[in-house]
């Protein structure tokens, strides 16, 4: 076959494959458009699951009737002129491929009218080609359906999901930017039943809790906006015992525009290194601003990659605000307590699940720290029970002393000086070649934690001190504890090395699960423990304690309903 030009129509629909991949594909580009057009009001409608019908209306700014054939047509567009514009890119579009390739692979309705006309305008495209220019009537806005999606690409068509999954994609891109945009009122319908309804009235909280819920909403902590080298981060993030399973609800926002960035999104978790246990991950919403300068869009014709010019610095700006936000304001998970009958008796089950979130006590979400606790007893010799002011606390005494010991040892890290504990006589650890390279690469950060370690031949360390703070470990299990982790450790920064080391030690060092404590032991664990800044998770993100109200042992005994 010679070289030729391929025609418009297959070269629309090759285009089309990179922008339109499914049914969320194109309410993506569509509600952008609809924000870029200054709408208000933006409402969804979709059917099976956006393959039979896809529509979005809006009222914002319109097409004027002598634009509205050139609006369908390939690299159109209002929001940039010179490869200035390209640089600084200020609009959430500007390819001008997005009508143009969703009308290629669909039969797509367009209705517009602007303010300053009288009568509305319709345009019909059918697989890429341009029907007549009709007069309408309608209201100031804009209105694209999209029907029979992928009609004349039936191999494009067969790769699609089921309607529910299809749906699913539709439906967490929409809640995404109503959460994002909570002055504009969004509506989203699907195969007639609402699904999502938005005031509008720029309260982020109400929206929050349409989308996940009152008792999830009241859990999300704003973080203060603050600039730092011309960024701004702002948003909520979820009390750590507020998670999930997978990664899906960190929700980026990059000046106004909804990314996704593994990088960012990994700024995020490891804000919450120590409140989180492995395998769970938080619900967060940023909205990061950024000198569009120094971004670039442009990098594939969805526009959900982006890239920055100093990444580092974007990720060490967004981490900080997050880790800031969670150390300062977040709260002490609390129980439920639910009565259930066993072998003929009454038992209580007490549990700090998903469940948790229909019981949750307002008062017991405003507490930055821990009110003083009466100690009154062990449970198991595991579980310290305390009465406070605001009902009774289950205390893991285990995980409560790993909490102290981890502060203790990271205030020493920040100072100057760190405590050590020297020994009587230096012991003598020997270690094997890779371990001692990990200790001889890594001497700064251990001297950092309280050890006072030299080399005693090839692959010998004598250990002169350790951590005042784990003292009672003995030098050659402090030292082998702390290689054991390097050998996994892949964090590149020494704080974050330094983190990790002393939660490691901690939990070898705290007390034990089964170990009876005196009155006076527990007492002197729950008074560190009020002294700390995160008293609410070990190191390693574990629960210390959970919470049970006044007011539900009130509800449990029937003195309130």
């Amino acid at each position: 076959m010679p070289i030729h030009a391929l025609s418009d129509e297959v070269s629309s629909a090759i285009a089309a494959g990179e922008v339109v991949e499914r049914p969320s594909s194109i309410v993506k580009e569509l509600i952008e458009n609809s924000l870029d057009a200054a709408a208000t009001t933006i409402q969804v409608q979709i059917k099976d699951g956006g393959k039979s019908l896809i529509e979005v209306a809006d009222n914002g700014s319109g097409i004027p009737h002598r634009e509205v054939a050139l609006a369908v047509e390939r690299y159109s567009t209002s929001k940039l002129d010179t490869i200035d514009d390209l640089r600084a890119i200020r609009t959430l579009g500007f390819r001008g491929e997005a009508l143009a390739s969703i009308a290629s692979v669909s039969r797509m309705v367009l209705t517009t009218r602007p303010v300053a006309e009288q009568v509305g305008t319709r345009l019909q495209v059918a697989g890429g080609r341009v029907g007549e220019i009709e007069a309408a009537g309608t209201s100031e806005g804009t209105i694209v359906q999209v029907k029979d999606l992928f009609y004349n690409v039936p191999a494009r068509k067969r790769f699609l999901k089921s309607d529910t999954t299809e749906r699913g994609w539709i439906s967490r891109l929409v809640t995404r930017y109503a959460m994002a945009y909570p002055e504009r009122r969004f509506e989203f319908i699907s195969d007639g039943r609402i699904k999502l309804q938005t005031s509008g009235n720029g309260d982020p909280i109400e929206v929050l809790a349409e989308v996940y819920g009152l008792e999830v909403a009241q859990q999300m902590i704003p973080i203060p906006k603050a600039s730092s080298e011309r960024i701004t981060v702002s948003g909520f993030v979820g009390a750590p015992f507020v998670n999930r399973s997978n990664r899906r609800e960190i929700t980026l926002f990059v000046n106004g525009r909804w990314i996704q960035d593994l990088g960012l999104g990994s700024a995020v978790t490891q804000a919450y290194h120590t409140f989180l246990m492995v395998g769970r991950y938080p619900i967060a919403l940023l909205a990061i601003e950024v000198p569009p300068e120094t971004m670039d869009v442009n990098v594939h014709p969805a526009k959900a990659e982006i890239r920055f010019e100093n990444p580092g610095l974007v990720f060490s700006i967004v981490q900080r605000a997050v880790r800031a936000t969670l150390l300062g304001q977040s709260p002490i998970q609390p129980v439920s307590v639910e009565p259930i009958w066993s072998g003929g008796r009454l038992a209580q089950t007490f549990e700090g699940s998903d469940r948790v979130e229909r019981t949750l006590e307002p008062a017991a979400q405003s507490t930055m720290g821990l009110p003083v606790l009466r100690p009154v007893g062990q449970v198991g010799a595991t579980y310290l029970v305390a009465e406070g002011p605001d009902g009774v606390y289950l205390i893991d005494q285990h995980a409560a002393h790993e909490r102290v010991l981890f502060d203790k040892l990271m205030a020493q890290v920040e100072s100057e000086f760190p405590e050590s504990q020297g020994l009587l006589q230096a012991e003598t650890v020997e270690l094997t070649e890779g371990e001692a390279e990990l200790v001889e690469s890594n001497l700064g950060v251990l001297e950092s934690l309280g050890f006072a370690i030299e080399s005693f031949g090839a692959r010998a360390y004598r250990v002169r001190s350790v951590p005042a703070a784990v003292s009672n470990l003995s030098p050659e299990r402090a030292l082998r504890v702390v290689v054991e982790d390097f050998e996994e450790d892949e964090m590149p920064l020494a704080a974050e090395k330094e983190a990790r080391l002393a939660a490691r030690i901690c939990k070898r060092a705290a007390i034990k699960a089964g170990q009876v404590l005196s009155l006076e032991e527990q007492r002197q664990l729950i008074s560190d423990l009020e002294q700390s800044s995160s008293p609410r998770t070990c190191p390693h993100g574990r629960p210390t304690m959970v919470h049970l109200s006044v007011a539900a042992l009130e509800r449990q005994f029937g003195r309130r309903g």
